[in-house]
This record gives C-alpha cells, sequence and structure tokens, in this order.
C-alpha cells in the first residue's frame, strides 16, 4: 500500500468543464488520491470505461442514474456485465438509487431499476454505490428487503446522525464529501464526528460542491484531502489517521489495492 494514500470513492472527473482533466488527474496521482468515477446512465458506462483506462489509480462503477432512468432498458444490464467481464477496473455499480427532490413523478420507475441494478450487483458480487435524495426510508427499506450480498455506500450523505447509525445497522458505510466542510453543514459534521470510523469512506462528488476553501468553484479528484482534514478536525485526530482508515475501508469493499 502506498504511504497514506486517499481513496476518493465517488467522482465525475470526466465531466470537469473549467478544469483540464489531465491536469485534474495528474493532480490527483500526484497527492496520492485513487480515483473511482462512476456512471450515470446507459450510454454513460461506455465513457466510463474508456476514461478509467486512461489514468492510472483510476477505478469505475457502472449503473444508471435514478434521474436516468429512462435511459435504462434491457440491454443495459447485459452491456455492464460485458465491461465488466473485460475491464478489471469496474469495482462496483453505480450510482444508482432514488432522487425525489428533482420529479416525483416517476418515482416507481425509479424503484423498479434501482431493484434491478441491485439484483444485478448481487448477481456480479459487486458493491453498491446509491445516490439518495429526499428518499432516505424508500432507499433504506429497498436495500433491507433486495440486497443479499452487496456492500452498500450511501454517496454524499445527507442524512441525520439518526439515520446514519439505522444505515450502520445495516452494515451500510457512509460517504462524506465538501459539505462537511461547509460553516453551516451541521447535520453533515455531527455524522463526520460521530459515526464509526470503520464506517465512513470519503468523496468529492466533482465537479460539484466543491470544500472550503474551493467552495463556488469547480471540484477535482485531489480535494478530497480537504474533506479528510476537516473530518480529522471534527474528531481531534490526525488527517493521515482518517486518511489511513478510510483507505482500508475502501479497500476491503472494493477488493484492490492502487497501482
Amino acid at each position: 500500500m502506498k504511504d497514506t494514500y486517499i481513496i476518493n470513492t465517488h467522482s465525475h472527473a470526466n465531466m470537469l468543464k473549467e478544469t483540464n482533466i489531465d491536469d485534474a488527474m495528474a493532480n490527483a496521482y500526484n497527492n496520492k488520491i485513487v480515483t473511482i468515477v462512476p456512471a450515470s446512465s446507459g450510454e454513460d458506462i461506455f465513457e466510463v470505461d474508456k476514461f478509467i483506462n486512461k489514468y492510472p489509480d483510476t477505478y469505475g462503477y457502472l449503473g444508471v442514474f435514478p434521474e436516468e432512468v429512462k435511459t435504462f432498458t434491457d440491454k443495459t444490464l447485459s452491456d455492464m456485465e460485458g465491461i465488466i467481464k473485460q475491464n478489471k477496473k469496474i469495482v462496483g455499480i453505480g450510482e444508482v438509487g432514488l432522487d425525489y427532490y428533482w420529479d416525483k413523478t416517476y418515482k416507481e420507475l425509479q424503484k423498479e431499476i434501482f431493484i434491478k441494478q441491485i439484483d444485478f450487483a448481487n448477481q456480479m458480487n459487486l458493491p453498491l454505490n446509491i445516490h439518495s435524495r429526499e428518499a432516505h426510508f424508500d432507499t433504506l427499506e429497498i436495500l433491507k428487503k433486495y440486497n443479499k450480498n452487496s456492500v452498500a455506500i450511501l454517496h454524499c450523505f445527507s442524512g441525520s446522525l439518526e439515520f446514519a447509525k439505522e444505515c450502520i445497522r445495516e452494515n451500510i458505510f457512509i460517504a462524506l464529501g465538501g459539505v462537511v466542510t461547509f460553516k453551516n453543514a451541521v447535520k453533515a459534521k455531527e455524522v463526520a464526528q460521530n459515526i464509526p470510523l470503520e464506517y465512513l469512506l470519503l468523496e468529492t462528488d466533482d465537479p460539484y460542491l466543491a470544500p472550503v476553501p474551493f467552495r463556488g468553484k469547480e471540484n477535482q479528484p485531489m480535494y478530497v484531502k480537504y474533506v479528510a482534514e476537516e473530518i480529522a478536525r471534527l474528531r481531534g485526530i490526525t488527517t493521515d489517521e482518517v486518511a489511513r482508515v478510510t483507505t482500508e475501508n475502501a479497500e476491503r469493499i472494493f477488493n484492490f489495492y492502487a497501482e
């Protein structure tokens, strides 16, 4: 294992606009950041497949995001399976889940596609990277009912400490990003400070949600270190300790080591 490296468990680095992507990936690599990139649609899975092969210490998830479930077809899962068999850098199924914030008119379709992708992850024996926005109860209930053997990660966790504890009781991991550095992010700070470190993962969700001191600007993979620093400050421990434990957590989940 590299000395004190960080696994950024959720980065849309392939979507960067203001930052040169080659530069951003080089910055991540030079700062000992391992990057995992999710897919969002039935077409995006092919882009992620190509993207992660271009850069060292870069891995991918395949999946259809809740807002893109209308792009999901019967062929989507067979396409995903074909890529998984060919590309050992695919380490999970994501970004999948439920989002009731933008549009509640197709909640049932979101649930249907979420369940299909959970079943697929179980078949592939791969972890799940999950988006849940204003859908915490349904997300957890579906996971309880349908997830049999895949480790689940709630990406960009936005729930309360009590909900985080409920998820942890179900062996679900909590991933925190730049929001935890925001001054008024009371819930995120409370979660970061109080959940067992063994259930915590780090992410950026770039190009969105850049941490302080870059808030309002485009986020990038290397900024995950500012997330680690803030969590360390909140917990009263060193950044190296946060990096070490969250990296060990991710290594167990994804069953890989950095190149």
